[in-house]
């Protein structure tokens, strides 16, 4: 009895000290992650953005339709890593149009950006976009360094 008793107590010391070094490795992860996120160092892949202007009939219906159709293409179009879709601070004025609208996209690189124009994903997602914005956008790509 006193052997069971004597090894419960060596599982819950070892379970204890196992569980501390588990937070200890946690901390120092997070702590690197931190470190290397405020670093300055700059992403190295491609941001492709753009402004619209929003087509006064869309429905929110129709905006949360776009913004769903374009974060459901993470996954789908490879090398398309992240989205965001809004209303952009300040409206930008290219010719007589004002663009009130954003999305921006980071890819892996520009070959991912290529794939992305000519993907299946990529059509049907222009349909629904179609039904949010006016024709013409304003666009541009920036190369990570």
């Amino acid at each position: 009895m006193r052997r069971l008793i004597g090894g419960r107590k060596l599982s819950l010391v070892v379970g204890c000290l196992l569980f501390v070094a588990g937070c200890q490795v946690g901390q120092e992860i997070a702590t690197d992650q931190t470190a290397t996120a405020q670093s300055g160092t700059t992403e190295k892949a491609l941001m492709h953005a753009f402004a619209y202007t929003a087509i006064e009939e869309a429905t929110e219906e129709d905006f949360e339709a776009f913004k769903n159709a374009t974060g459901d293409m993470v996954g789908k179009i490879p090398g398309l890593r992240k989205v965001w879709v809004g209303k952009l601070r300040l409206p930008l004025t290219q010719g007589t149009s004002e663009r009130t609208h954003g999305v921006a996209m980071e890819f892996d690189d520009e070959a991912a950006l290529a794939v992305y124009a000519d993907h299946p994903a990529h059509d049907a997602w222009i349909e629904v976009y179609d039904r949010v914005r006016v024709l013409g956008t304003t666009t541009f790509d920036i190369l990570g360094e």
